[in-house]
């Protein structure tokens, strides 16, 4: 595997992230992403006027029906545009109106906003972990951007959930748009945080949530989406199983690599390919992206 990675060029992986993979495929719609604007700032700013996040509703006066909440299983970007469509028809740059967005989470900001931005010529993959900036002393629960800035020649993380009421709410401190390090950490950097005892497993999740498990799934969930393939935060698959509790100690050892290997940015960008790839139980049922 390491001969693979020497071998990848930057323009490779680029080129990679700059596809839809199959959940943030636009399929039928792709036509629709024709009226979007074309920078990072306005792309991100369409965004938050497309959706609006199921736990954040009613701060902003929404009253949410069991029906709409129930827009969140949707996984496809391609399902969400058409139910997206169907609540209101316009071009999608223009900004709907809070009762006619479509109801998501952090994860649907940052798939769809991953297709949008690689559909306008950037680089980019949604990161599945935790966000130090929600609660004090706790790691939420959580999903954000990379793209790829040509000019400066990184990954920038972007939080495009956080419009101006939310950051207003949470007292943030940073640019949502280009985020300092730390403030979101990967799946990946969470369990190694955790093994390597300089964080409390029972600080990561959401609500009753938390613990060993949840990190393990984050983990794997961040493995996937490197891989272009973004579940939704409570899906099961085998890649899950068995629980930390049963896990033996070369299978802990295991799972400290992979995690490694998420961290590890351009380097590793083939090694996560053919991991993936060539391990079967790790991959999540390819008809979800149906």
């Amino acid at each position: 595997m390491s001969e693979i990675s020497q071998t990848t060029t930057l323009q490779t992986i680029l080129e990679y992230y700059s596809q839809p993979g199959a959940m943030s495929d636009p399929r039928m719609y792709a036509p629709r992403f024709e009226e979007l604007p074309t920078t990072v700032p306005q792309l991100v700013k369409t965004l938050q006027g497309l959706l609006i996040h199921i736990f954040w509703a009613e701060r902003y006066g929404l009253k949410l029906s069991e029906e709409r909440e129930g827009e969140v299983q949707i996984r496809p970007v391609h399902r969400k545009l058409a139910r997206m469509l169907e609540l209101d028809a316009r071009p999608l740059n223009e900004e709907r109106p809070l009762e006619r967005r479509l109801v998501s989470n952090c994860r649907d900001f940052s798939l769809l906003g991953s297709a949008m931005l690689r559909y306008r010529g950037f680089p980019a993959r949604a990161r599945c972990g935790f966000g130090t900036y929600f609660i004090p002393g706790h790691y939420e629960d959580h999903w954000m951007i990379e793209y790829w800035h040509a000019g400066e020649g990184r990954w920038v993380s972007v939080d495009a959930q956080l419009d101006a009421l939310q950051q207003d709410a949470l007292k943030i401190q940073f640019d949502p748009l280009d985020m300092p390090p730390g403030a979101f950490v990967t799946g990946g950097a969470a369990w190694l945080l955790c093994r390597r005892q300089q964080a409390n497993p029972d600080d990561f999740g959401i609500f009753q949530w938390h613990g060993w498990d949840f990190i393990k799934g984050n983990l794997f969930r961040d493995l996937l989406a490197l891989n272009k393939f973004e579940v939704l935060p409570w899906d099961m698959w085998s890649a899950l199983e068995p629980p930390y509790a049963e896990l033996t100690p070369a299978q802990l050892e295991h799972l400290d690599y992979v995690a490694e290997l998420t961290l590890q940015g351009n380097a590793a960008f083939s090694t996560v390919r053919a991991l993936y790839e060539q391990t079967p139980h790790y991959q999540a049922p390819a008809e979800w992206a149906e």
